[in-house]
């Protein structure tokens, strides 16, 4: 038998009061006279010896009381034989997993609830305790601190899902962190939690220090199904009011169970547009296709939505789409240009807005406000232009390059050669004939949509013809000659693209640029220089970068919940994220749980990001989709993990009604406090009924 307090013990000593009264008793005696004692002699020799026996089992009575009671205060119990039993002195760490995959149901109750109500039964063994400390995703100030059972289970009846996952890696340096403040001795670790695989991190590289005990409670239920969305993306760079437009839609299926006819809705700012029955296989995927047309400019407010249970947190995934957004075309061009064949094209067309500068004369800083740059008819490129042009493709613009009729060699080598052009070569001869340009290959994507059907299937197609000034190598050709040289080319160049033609648009270097193939090139080449705006953005995300017009290095930027729009973003206070500013590019970090204040919180949603109270952009946010996959470790796995740490242990199913009692046998062993205190109110009542009753 061992003792939780044995310094208790040290009240033994209490039992000398009563052996003291005893042996020293300390009633006065009175004399009564009598004429004849003679009759009295053999009643006073049997009142003495019985009375004598009376004193002795109270004296016994009283000491049993005492011990008992002091044997009860100390808490007596037999220990298991588990060697690594707990320390109920040392601090008490239990973590709850609050992640939305703890949304899932066992017997119609949520994984959360299911761990949070064996939490508090388990609290039960500790309720003497002042020492615990209770840990979830949120990572919140309260968890500073240790407290006591009773402030503990008042913690748990708040304690709610939440959008922060975090690693078993980050929650065990967490525990040590915090318990480094209040104890220096053995303390016990929980982990409740369904295990996900996709959240958990590395368990391997996790090793629990000796002196502390760690118990693995998995909260887990077969998964059935959980539909989810994947992905969400257009066919075309962008939208355009107005006209029909394509969106498609990955739902994936994490689950074990089939899922068919179910019903997926798009909607448009609030209005349902769209609708399409999906079938989606057990740990499968499926995309649907969405026809639907926009009016306005401007950013309109979607989401993708149906109905799948019990997880309901990733129903509806949240996107931005940017209807028509004006593309930036600056035209650079040289003294020898005499043509408007490039203006012509977009001059027309209230999409573009094309500004044409003579290079000498060009102001750098608007480079970086473009989407596309053309540079047509210069003979060299040098110096700060040279230099700018370069940032701006690597920063992710777009540039088109159309050579003059004697292009300096060494300049474009250089500079076309740092944007992946490379083996820039002049023509074959001083005046070659023009040359047609061969088929376009209409399964190039960039082709996808600039022939009609008929001329799709008729084998033969009017092509202009070009004299080339100069030849090259790059990474994917978009035209060609007849002879197979280049024409036309994409490179991409870090996050930008580089578009090289072979000859000047002047009508001495062929027809190009009054063919009718000219205006939907250089139109599928200003539509693909649209640095396109991500749909949706993750909670989970480290960095999120967005493109800004012309941004100010000491603007404070802020995020809003947009108003509510049948989305679930709520009202609350703005945001002012980790943020900062590398030219014309925000990079900001979305808050985690414990980053946010009291009346802030971040729900799936709309969000403006806002300067000095005007939005600049919409924003949307999903939940990670690493919290819908339904994949979870097994207890089994858990223990192979830890199978060399013989102070974790791995408890196989907490829905078991004698999951506490089963806890404490064998890790407390058992308790006998209870038992010495009846022993101690019997040896009461046995005091008082031989004081009472034996006369």
């Amino acid at each position: 038998m061992s003792f939780l307090f044995p310094s208790f013990l040290w009240a033994l000593a209490a039992i000398a009061i009563p052996v003291a009264i005893h042996l020293f008793n300390f009633r006065r005696t009175k004399k009564v006279y009598f004429t004849n004692v003679a009759f009295l002699r053999a009643v006073e020799t049997q009142t003495s010896s019985f009375r004598r026996l009376k004193q002795l089992l109270t004296l016994l009575a009283r000491v049993l009381f005492l011990a008992c009671l002091v044997l009860a205060f100390a808490q007596p119990f037999i220990p298991t034989a588990n060697k690594l039993g707990l320390d109920r002195k040392g601090v008490t760490s239990f973590y709850v997993d609050n992640s939305y995959s703890m949304q899932n149901e066992e017997n119609t109750q949520r994984y959360l609830d299911v761990a949070k109500n064996k939490l508090d039964e388990l609290l039960t063994i500790f309720k003497n305790a002042t020492n615990i400390q209770l840990i979830t995703n949120d990572f919140n100030s309260q968890e500073q601190a240790v407290s006591s059972s009773t402030q503990i289970k008042d913690r748990l009846t708040t304690v709610d899902l939440s959008h922060s996952p975090r690693s078993f890696e980050a929650i065990y340096k967490r525990q040590v962190n915090l318990l480094g403040r209040h104890s220096s001795g053995k303390n016990q670790l929980f982990w409740f939690s369904d295990f996900q695989k996709s959240t958990a991190g590395n368990l391997k590289n996790i090793k629990i220090d000796t002196t502390n005990r760690l118990f693995i409670v998995p909260v887990q239920a077969k998964a059935r199904q959980n539909i989810f969305v994947d992905s969400v993306w257009l066919n075309t760079p962008f939208i355009r009011e107005l006209q029909n437009n394509i969106l498609y839609v990955k739902v994936s299926n994490s689950g074990e169970d089939k899922v068919t006819n179910l019903v997926v809705k798009l909607f448009i700012d609030n209005v349902q547009v769209s609708t399409a029955p999906v079938n989606v296989a057990a740990r499968g995927s499926s995309t649907a296709s969405f026809n639907f047309n926009v009016k306005g400019k401007g950013f309109k407010q979607g989401r993708i939505t149906f109905d799948d249970y019990p997880i309901t947190f990733d129903n509806t995934h949240f996107f931005v789409l940017n209807a028509s957004p004006t593309i930036k075309i600056l035209h650079l061009t040289g003294s020898q240009i005499t043509d408007k064949y490039v203006e012509n094209v977009f001059d027309n067309d209230s999409l573009f807005m094309t500004r044409s500068l003579n290079i000498n004369n060009a102001d750098v800083g608007l480079f970086k406000t473009a989407d596309l740059i053309v540079v047509e008819g210069l003979e060299r490129v040098e110096g700060s232009a040279r230099a700018e042009i370069e940032r701006f493709v690597k920063n992710g613009g777009s540039l088109a390059v159309i050579p003059p009729p004697a292009p300096d060699l060494t300049s474009y080598g250089q500079f076309l050669g740092n944007l992946g052009v490379t083996d820039l070569t002049p023509r074959s001869s001083t005046n070659p004939a023009p040359t047609p340009l061969a088929i376009p290959d209409r399964r190039n994507p960039f082709f996808s949509d600039v022939f009609e059907e008929s001329i799709r299937e008729t084998a033969s197609l009017d092509v202009p013809s070009a004299s080339p000034v100069w030849q090259w190598r790059a990474g994917s050709s978009l035209l060609n000659l007849r002879n197979g040289n280049l024409f036309l080319s994409q490179n991409n160049s870090q996050r930008g693209k580089v578009y090289v033609f072979a000859t000047p648009l002047a009508a001495d270097f062929g027809n190009f640029g009054q063919h009718a193939l000219f205006v939907p090139t250089f139109y599928k080449i200003a539509a693909m220089s649209v640095r396109q705006q991500r749909t949706a953005y993750s909670f989970e995300e480290n960095n999120i970068v967005l493109t800004l017009d012309n941004p100010n290095k000491n603007d404070i930027y802020k995020l809003k919940p947009a108003a509510d729009t049948g989305g679930t973003a709520k009202n609350g206070s703005d945001i002012i994220p980790v943020q900062r500013l590398i030219g014309n590019q925000l990079y900001i970090e979305m808050p985690k749980s414990n980053q946010l204040g009291a009346n802030q919180a971040v729900e799936s949603g709309y969000y403006q990001l806002t300067l000095n109270g005007k939005t600049q952009q919409l924003l949307a946010f999903n939940h990670d989709n690493r919290e819908s996959m339904m994949d979870y470790f097994t207890p089994s796995e858990l223990r192979d993990f830890f199978k060399n740490q013989p102070n974790v242990q791995v408890f196989d199913k907490i829905a078991d009604a004698d999951f506490v009692k089963e806890f404490e046998k064998q890790n407390f062993g058992k308790t006998l406090w209870k038992y010495f205190l009846c022993a101690a109110l019997f040896f009461l009542l046995a005091e008082i009924l031989i004081i009472r009753f034996i006369k």
